[in-house]
């Protein structure tokens, strides 16, 4: 079948790894004129809205229709009046050959990962501005996408959110202390629906969903991550997850520029993405000095056995080596990543920046050592200083009372724009009950020097590394939600039956205080949120493809986690080591995945109204 997509503009939606349809296809924006092609299919794959559907219907309307046949596929639930809208038209319903709701309104961003890309609900629900028309259209979309997620995977949650909390009766709860609550009431609302329209949708409780926003923990997306993957993100202005390097030509001794994507399809990614940037250089450099002892030709043309290959030694064991080809590219790709990271370490001192962002979270830094580093190291960078000092904000946020942290800007001479993302983290402070709750140890009883911390070392939790010491808050909510200590109070669950929300409650455990045992409950149809394909590569050590197809039947059942706000790399590695640990699979969900650049550039963006995203460059 000759078929052509016509994709609505928020193209986002679109299924990026779709098998071709046999025959030529093409794809594009139904908001732009089109060629008129009356002897082709078309599938549409859109949103569910007026404007969509008019244009649908002035495409495949008249005499004359853009195209022979329409398959439509709605991205989430459809109207009734929209679908009344459609039928309406007598000469269109004889051109279309599907009307389908597909339920697919967000993006995977890796194996337990996904983003609703909201990409301004940082700016829109958190700003100095409250406007709660825009947040709360910004949460109900925010909702309907999430609850795609759980239609396509045929899961029904318990429903958890971080209620909003006030210091005492007279306090004024804000929009933003409510952002959980209606997005949770927005997600309920959908899912009940599911229940009763969607077939085969299950009709009580598979899964957990926990529900925050970026209020809970505002250092993860500020302070270096010192992964592999997140080094990559943070220091080499990647696009998404697409590298450029270069690679030695197969004909021409000139060496080619390649895109490449780092995602689960690479074993070396897979086996590497996780660790500390230390220990990825370590393990790629004992991969290389093996390749290269175990093959004469591999000595002969590239450099001797311990010491860094050049692009051209690798043209040379291309040619020498043609049946190894992949493996050299792949491998050579991931020590050219490495080193253009360690060089940037060196280069911007980012040790010592890391080691004073560890300090200062776990209380082993305070005031006078940031001022003494900003005097001593005058030639950190802008972003370097800026991030420090967001940091000192966040853990202590009493200090923009007394003027200490503009202080700290001067010092440090930062620009206005820069300055702003700092005072902007005044909007996503908790309530100072949560931000007394949050931290993980009394100082009341202290009779030594009070140590103002964010983070407390966590026992049974071996660093190897000691700029690995920081771990995201959501750590320790995934897993007293695995055990089931996550107070009710704090945490409480729309599946409840309460005078509070509508609807009534499958969840008859839930009543007597008890959650259910951790057992899976899905199908083998929906064995895994997104598998892998398997791979022995020949030269992965420890191959993770090769083991990647765990028994799921076996796991307990899923927790979802989402994030209003923007997640970090951080909380992604976390999900993927709690998912080994707890043995159930854990997913990431947020309005958007976001580097600390980006992020910083949205916190700017909160108050900046009149400035655009190409003005704030970091």
């Amino acid at each position: 079948m000759h078929a052509r997509w016509q994709i609505s503009p928020r193209k986002e939606f679109h299924v990026r790894n779709r098998r071709p349809v046999s025959g030529k296809n093409l794809v594009e924006d139904i908001h732009k004129r089109r060629q008129p092609l009356p002897t082709m299919d078309a599938i549409y794959f859109i949103q569910p809205t007026k404007e969509n559907i008019v244009i649908f219907l002035s495409d495949m309307s008249g005499r004359s229709p853009l195209y022979r046949k329409a398959f439509v596929f709605f991205s989430s639930p459809v109207a009734r009046e929209l679908v009344s809208h459609i039928k309406r038209d007598g000469s269109v319903l004889s051109r279309i050959g599907a009307l389908r709701e597909m339920n697919l309104e967000y993006f995977a961003i890796d194996s337990q990962g996904f983003v609703t890309d909201n990409e301004r609900a940082l700016e829109e629900l958190f700003g100095d501005e409250e406007s709660s028309r825009k947040g709360d259209a910004c949460l109900n979309l925010m909702a309907t996408r999430i609850a795609t997620v759980f239609a396509s995977l045929r899961e029904f949650p318990f429903v958890r959110y971080r209620a909003a909390k006030s210091l005492d009766p007279t306090t004024m709860t804000t929009f933003r202390d409510l952002i959980p609550t209606k997005l949770a009431a927005g997600v309920w609302n959908c899912l009940t629906k599911y229940k009763t329209n969607l077939p085969n949708f299950p009709q009580s409780e598979t899964c957990e969903l926990l529900i925050l926003d970026r209020s809970i923990d505002q250092i993860a997306p500020i302070i270096h991550e010192w992964t592999y993957d997140a080094m990559c993100h943070d220091l080499l202005n990647m696009e998404g997850n697409k590298y450029v390097h270069e690679v030695p030509s197969k004909t021409s001794g000139v060496p080619e520029k390649k895109e490449v994507l780092l995602e689960d399809h690479d074993p070396i990614w897979l086996e590497l993405r996780h660790a500390h940037i230390a220990d990825a250089s370590e393990r790629l450099h004992e991969k290389m000095t093996n390749f290269v002892s175990k093959n004469k030709a591999a000595q002969i043309h590239g450099s001797r056995v311990g010491s860094e290959l050049s692009t051209r030694d690798l043209q040379r064991m291309v040619q020498a080596l043609p049946q190894y080809s992949e493996q050299i590219e792949k491998l050579s790709l991931h020590v050219d990543i490495a080193g253009k990271i360690n060089k940037i370490i060196r280069e911007m001192g980012l040790k010592e920046v890391g080691q004073l962002e560890q300090d200062l979270v776990f209380g082993d830094a305070g005031t006078k050592d940031l001022i003494n580093f900003l005097r001593v190291n005058e030639d950190v960078s802008r972003e370097n200083k800026l991030r420090l000092l967001m940091i000192y904000a966040a853990v202590y946020p009493e200090k923009f009372e007394d003027d200490k942290i503009s202080k700290l800007m001067e010092l440090a001479r930062l620009p206005p724009d820069d300055m702003t993302a700092v005072y902007n983290m005044r909007l996503l402070e908790p309530s100072s009950d949560t931000k007394k709750s949050s931290l993980p140890f009394s100082l009341k009883f202290d009779v030594h020097k009070k140590k103002h911390a964010a983070r407390k070392d966590r026992p049974g939790e071996e660093v190897t590394w000691q700029l690995s010491r920081f771990y995201p808050i959501i750590e320790e909510l995934v897993e007293k939600l695995s055990k089931r200590e996550l107070p009710k109070d704090e945490y409480p669950c729309m599946n409840d039956p309460s005078p509070t929300f509508h609807g009534t409650s499958q969840a008859a455990s839930l009543r007597t205080g008890q959650a259910p045992a951790p057992h899976s409950m899905r199908s083998r149809r929906t064995a895994t949120w997104a598998r892998p394909r398997n791979s022995d590569d020949g030269y992965s050590s420890d191959s993770i493809l090769r083991h990647a197809s765990s028994d799921f039947k076996k796991m307990g059942q899923r927790i979802f986690v989402f994030i209003v706000g923007g997640a970090t790399r951080s909380e992604l590695r976390v999900c993927h080591k709690l998912s080994t640990k707890l043995k159930r699979e854990i997913v990431l969900g947020s309005s958007s995945l976001d580097d600390p650049p980006e992020f910083i550039t949205k916190l700017k963006l909160m108050t900046a109204n009149e400035l655009s995203l190409d003005d704030l460059q970091i």
